[in-house]
């Protein structure tokens, strides 16, 4: 299977994420795009046919290795891996059609015109609520997989030994699964990268959220603390034209006469 445009799509939303975000993308190609191409394919092979038992029955061998592994790990891997990625693909849509508006608002009033966004791939508005839907999608995949991958499967480990008493085996029949412990360990490593890219998803969430109501708050602030500095200015200049008005109103007493005072 090709994953190039895995790297491709990893790549482009890259430069939109937060340092959350970023960690999140080398985790997932590094540790599991990469591991799951080189390793993981390698490992299981052909698995159905590395898986033995001891008899010779015709459709005992099919049944059996049916009924302990109904789909197998490599696919279930890829699934996950295409579901957990592609969400991806909407912030940069999501980009790319705010990059489109800002060239036609341009093309229709001039290049001076006033921007319709500031920065196009800053996370405000829309975009803001499709990062972090994006985000929660991410984290109900992984979790959705890995309670898959261990309903399926019964857990995460690989016994050597599986005794199978489906039809038509004609009695309990003990069958062999090829290289069980390094199976064990490739599930495990997955299954672990998976629970971090849930953690790490859900701290980049909780810090979305956390800036953002700490900007609200900011802004909430300082137009309380302009409002109060408007009111008190107002409050001076009424105070001073009241003294001027005062100032002026009140009668001037004459001076009294030279007679007067003289007496």
């Amino acid at each position: 299977m090709n994953w190039a445009f895995l790297q491709g799509l990893l790549s482009g939303v890259n430069k939109y994420s937060t340092a959350f975000g970023r960690v999140w993308l080398s985790i997932v190609f590094l540790f599991r795009v990469m591991v799951f191409v080189v390793a993981a394919e390698k490992v299981w092979g052909d698995e159905q046919k590395d898986f033995k038992c001891n008899t010779a029955q015709p459709g005992c061998h099919n049944v059996c290795y049916d009924h302990f592994f109904p789909v197998s790990h490599v696919r279930l891997w890829a699934l996950q891996l295409i579901f957990v990625t592609c969400p991806s693909l909407l912030v940069v849509m999501h980009v790319a059609y705010r990059e489109d508006r800002e060239r036609k608002n341009r093309l229709k009033y001039g290049e001076n015109c006033r921007r319709l966004y500031q920065n196009t791939g800053k996370k405000r508005g829309g975009l803001w609520w499709t990062y972090v839907l994006t985000l929660v999608f991410k984290i109900g995949v992984d979790a959705t997989f890995v309670y898959l991958l261990y309903h399926i499967y019964e857990g995460y480990d690989f016994p050597s030994l599986i005794k199978c008493e489906q039809k038509p085996c004609p009695n309990k029949v003990d069958c062999f699964i090829a290289r069980p412990t390094e199976k064990r360990i490739f599930t495990l490593f997955m299954v672990v990268t998976s629970l971090v890219c849930i953690l790490l998803s859900i701290f980049e969430i909780v810090y979305l959220v956390g800036k953002r109501c700490r900007e609200c708050f900011t802004a909430v602030h300082h137009n309380h603390h302009s409002m109060t500095n408007t009111m008190s200015s107002g409050s001076n200049l009424m105070e001073s034209n009241t003294l001027k008005l005062t100032g002026k109103n009140t009668p001037e007493t004459p001076a009294p006469s030279y007679s007067v005072a003289i007496s």
